[in-house]
């Protein structure tokens, strides 16, 4: 039970020092600054892990407009989070479930 209690420790002192280093910033706000409200209509954030952003887009059109245009807003993210490696973008549900 002992070492049960100091991993969880462990896992809670590494989440901590990983918020830290990206400060308190989540990607959906990063993309906000990145990204026009007009691109955010059509992305939803599923997944940020491995210092790789993944993104869902909600049709092939966006997909290609948001893939051309992928350098440029990699580059933006990356001032808010330089341990950014990549943005991976797929069609997927954009809609928050109700």
């Amino acid at each position: 039970m002992e070492h049960l209690k100091t991993a969880v420790q462990e896992v809670m002192r590494n989440l901590s020092s990983q918020q830290a280093a990206f400060g308190r910033a989540d990607p959906q706000q990063w993309l906000k600054k990145a990204l026009t409200k007009r691109e955010l209509g059509h992305i939803r954030v599923k997944y940020f892990r491995n210092n790789i952003l993944g993104l869902n887009v909600d049709s092939s059109a966006w997909l290609y407009v948001l893939s051309a245009q992928k350098g440029a807003i990699l580059a933006k993210l990356q001032k808010e989070c330089p341990a950014l490696k990549n943005i991976v973008l797929r069609i997927g549900e954009v809609a928050e479930a109700l």
